[in-house]
């Protein structure tokens, strides 16, 4: 059975759980325990419950052991407008379903249910997608991610990877917008793991044009343009290139280290001083990735 993309992923965060002391885990599940509301929600950086962190919330609990309420988490499901969320957002939504049947069920029962396809919405059923492209790499790495946790497959695999062409900027990598001339992290490492999810991850050009724009920092921009090299690039990056088997050119850890802030939780970039779940992921799975 092919690995998804949402096992690698839970592979990488629970290394970076291995690379952590004792005291570091407690910070760092300190700083999550606080993002947590009564109900077990998460919440985003302006303090309100949102269905997109509680989906790190929830997956970061799961991995550090933080208990959660399994009829609050059922409750919070129940409430969600399932039928008019956009696709960011019922991915997410559909990543809570799952971790909760996971944390209900225990891995084994699990498994064993994860073996039959789930229903889901059609892809032209949402109205909201990411850069209004229904073939950027990004809305169908979301698709293609969600596709593989509700085993369900991906019937137009020829004509994905074909419609990625229009996508690729000429010199290497990616962009989310067609013939564009300047390539975004985002867009090159959404269609990288496309490429290898569906082709298997063959080392090829545009992979190691994406290693060679590492920062002299060790980190990774989201752009040409960006002022500083930013934890979520370098993440997914670290992640891809593990997917991929290949190491960056420099070192990473002091990168990340200065990134991991005294609340116990990881910064976007080092002009800034707070913190949310969705970064103490990208901190996590770099760690894991090193």
């Amino acid at each position: 059975m092919k690995t998804t993309i949402s096992t690698r992923l839970m592979h990488t965060l629970y290394g970076g759980k291995k690379r952590l002391g004792s005291e570091a885990l407690l910070r760092l599940s300190c700083f999550v325990e606080s993002q947590k509301t009564e109900g077990d929600t998460f919440v985003n950086k302006s303090g309100e419950v949102d269905l997109y962190y509680t989906s790190f919330g929830w997956l970061l609990s799961y991995v550090l052991g933080i208990d959660l309420s399994m009829e609050k988490r059922r409750s919070y499901l129940e409430k969600q407008p399932v039928m008019s969320l956009d696709l960011v957002h019922y991915a997410a939504y559909m990543r809570c379903v799952l971790l909760h049947r996971l944390m209900k069920e225990g891995k084994f029962r699990f498994l064993l249910g994860a073996m039959r396809p789930m229903p889901i919405r059609s892809l032209t059923s949402f109205m909201d997608l990411p850069h209004d492209d229904i073939w950027s790499p990004y809305t169908r790495f979301i698709w293609m991610s969600l596709l593989e946790d509700t085993q369900n497959k991906e019937n137009e695999k020829k004509a994905v990877l074909e419609k990625l062409r229009s996508y690729r900027v000429k010199g290497g990598g990616y962009s989310n917008l067609r013939d564009r001339e300047v390539t975004t992290t985002n867009a090159t490492v959404a269609a990288l793991a496309i490429i290898g999810q569906l082709e298997g991850y063959k080392p090829i050009d545009d992979l190691f044009y994406l290693r060679d724009t590492q920062d002299e920092t060790g980190g990774f921009k989201a752009g040409r343009g960006a002022p500083v090299p930013d934890l979520l690039s370098t993440a997914t990056t670290l992640f891809l290139m593990g997917c991929y088997d290949i190491r960056p050119v420099r070192p990473v850890h002091d990168f990340i280290e200065a990134h991991w802030l005294d609340s116990g939780g990881f910064s976007a970039t080092l002009l800034e001083d707070s913190s949310d779940v969705e970064y103490v992921f990208y901190g996590l799975l770099a760690l894991g990735a090193l």
